[in-house]
């Protein structure tokens, strides 16, 4: 295994249909339904095109994925409210925070491209910035924000040359607290099947808005969390 970053892949099957419904929204991650973005199979993003409100089409589907998590990215135990570090996972078990955090952030984008079917086959690299989810202290009182960035770069399958080139993708989110959080973890909602489920959310809205995702705004919490 490298020293300096945590790699995992992961084969995904293409289908044949030309379209997929666009009609799933996280309610948890309070993002919104995505619109049509389409990529040119011969290059770069190509112009929008219009497509009926239940459906957007997306010309690719994802043969390959590989998540970074770099080793020299700090990753901080601490149980207080806003701990300094570009690596916050305490939910799982003591153990691997750059494994956990690669795992975490391969099955969110997974789901969330599982169902893109188009002809022309693309490979995701991810390289992991910041994954800052809540200490204890934090979920149990006042919440707080999760600070979940990474870059994304687009290659072809079969060439291995960019479609997109790397970007930063700041897919920071509002945290439960409290009560909130007690009452979502009674249902099985736990921290990482909400990150999961809005990674999954941020992939499908960078393929199909003519804008990528951007990130809710998370006020003063959120940018204390960058630090």
């Amino acid at each position: 295994m490298a020293k300096t970053a945590t790699i995992l892949r992961l084969g995904l099957v293409a289908l044949t249909a030309l379209s997929l419904s666009a009609c799933a929204s996280i309610d948890s991650a309070g993002t919104a339904p995505p619109v049509s973005r389409a990529l040119d199979p011969a290059g770069p993003i190509a112009t929008p095109r219009v497509e009926p409100a239940s459906e957007v089409a997306v010309p690719v589907h994802v043969t390959e994925i590989d998540v970074k998590v770099p080793r020299t990215l700090k990753v901080s135990e601490r149980n207080s409210y806003l701990p300094r570090g570009d690596i916050v996972w305490q939910e799982d078990p003591p153990g691997d925070r750059y494994e956990q955090v690669a795992g975490i952030v391969l099955a969110g984008l997974a789901e969330g491209v599982k169902d893109f079917n188009g002809p022309r086959g693309v490979k995701l690299l991810v390289e992991v910035a910041r994954f800052h989810a809540l200490t204890k202290k934090a979920r149990y009182t006042f919440g707080g924000v999760h600070a979940i960035q990474f870059y994304l770069t687009v290659l072809d399958a079969e060439t291995g040359e960019p479609i997109v080139e790397r970007r930063f993708i700041k897919a920071d989110f509002k945290a439960l607290g409290g009560q909130a959080a007690v009452a979502a973890e009674a249902q099985g909602i736990t921290q990482k099947v909400r990150i999961t489920r809005h990674l999954a959310e941020v992939i499908r809205q960078e393929f199909t808005r003519p804008e990528g995702y951007h990130a809710e705004n998370t006020g003063i919490i959120g940018l204390l969390n960058q630090g």
